[in-house]
């Protein structure tokens, strides 16, 4: 494994003393997919390529049109390869007419349960090992057939954005992704084990906003919300 080393950093040079982020730094933007259709949320749908709610893109269109104002105009963009990721992101651009090419990247999709996929909540349970954490369905370190655990999750988005942060410096980044991949970039950032970081909320069109700086993490925001406006339900 790649020990971490860091740089000794000028405090003082990276103060956020004003209500603005400052251009020139290496960036990330992760957003949580909108909600999916009322019949995939039944079930464990992990990385099942369900489709978003057709109800809540209506309901929710004032908080696409906030996230695209809310975002950096000159960002790169990035997607899971899941439908419900790459159409989010696709709703936020036609909502604040932005016209960027969004790039596939495996390493953001969700956790894979395997041969779990699908299978309603009801009965999810009576197939696990280990008692589940107490704000996921699954123990960080049970391996579902065929899936993977929380621990390969953290490692494949860690070195997802290790990369980009190398080879995109002092660049805004856009991912849209999911909510156990998101809670693992900020394990990877906080060297934090799976475990703890399932401790941290994740709600459908949050944003958590990272940066790469001289080789130390830091984290911005978790879990903000846009405004929904009056159409929030």
């Amino acid at each position: 494994m790649k020990t971490r080393t860091h740089k000794k950093i000028d405090p003082q040079a990276h103060f956020l003393d004003g209500p603005g982020l400052p251009s020139g730094t290496t960036r990330f933007w992760l957003i949580r997919h909108g909600v999916v259709d009322e019949v995939a949320r039944q079930t464990m749908y992990g990385t099942l390529d369900v489709p978003l709610c057709p109800q809540a893109l209506q309901t929710q269109r004032n908080a696409y049109s906030a996230l695209a104002k809310q975002l950096p105009p000159k960002a790169l963009w990035f997607s899971s390869p899941l439908k419900r990721a790459q159409d989010t992101g696709a709703t936020i651009q036609a909502a604040g007419k932005i016209s960027h090419p969004i790039e596939i990247n495996q390493a953001f999709t969700e956790q894979s349960i395997g041969e779990w996929s699908g299978t309603p909540h009801d009965k999810f349970p009576s197939l696990l090992h280990q008692p589940p954490h107490p704000f996921w369905s699954i123990s960080a370190m049970e391996t579902p057939p065929g899936g993977e655990n929380m621990e390969t999750v953290k490692r494949r988005v860690g070195r997802a954005l290790d990369h980009l942060a190398e080879t995109h410096p002092k660049q805004d980044m856009i991912i849209l992704s999911h909510g156990g991949a998101i809670r693992m970039a900020l394990a990877h950032c906080l060297s934090i084990s799976p475990d703890t970081a399932l401790y941290f909320t994740i709600q459908n069109l949050s944003v958590s906003i990272i940066e790469y700086i001289e080789g130390s993490w830091r984290i911005i925001c978790v879990n903000s919300l846009p405004d929904f406006g009056e159409t929030h339900s």
